[in-house]
């Protein structure tokens, strides 16, 4: 596990304790997809090809009261809803294309399920045509 660049370090200011949840997630997508870009940005971390298909980020996806003390949120775009209750939340913001907020607390959770989803975001991004 390679150590945090002081983007990330920054990024994690108000959230130490999720930072090596973030570093057991990051390590799983770059085992997965060692080229993938990543972007460090006030209020989420950006990973693309050549689209982007996930970000990690703290968005109040459900009340307070219901998210755990530490926790991540991994944001996920794909052609088609997911069915699971690991989904806090879920929207078309256009046409064929749902955006997915999971709520990640813990290191049981960066499993084969979500790594299948991230797949599958990987792989919608990887089509997309690009902008003229």
């Amino acid at each position: 596990m390679r150590d945090p660049d002081p983007d990330t370090l920054m990024f994690f200011g108000d959230h130490q304790d999720a930072l090596k949840l973030y570093q057991d997630f990051e390590e799983m997508l770059y085992s997965a997809f060692p080229n993938v870009n990543r972007r460090v940005q006030k209020t989420q971390i950006t990973f693309s090809n050549r689209h982007v298909f996930a970000c990690v980020s703290f968005a109040k996806v459900k009340r307070k009261s219901e998210l755990p003390n530490v926790y991540m949120v991994v944001t996920l775009g794909l052609p088609a809803p997911l069915d699971s209750d690991r989904i806090a939340v879920k929207a078309e913001p256009c046409p064929n294309r749902w955006t997915h907020h999971i709520v990640v607390s813990k290191p049981a959770e960066l499993d084969r399920e979500l790594l299948s989803w991230i797949t599958d975001a990987y792989a919608f991004a990887e089509a997309k045509k690009r902008k003229p």
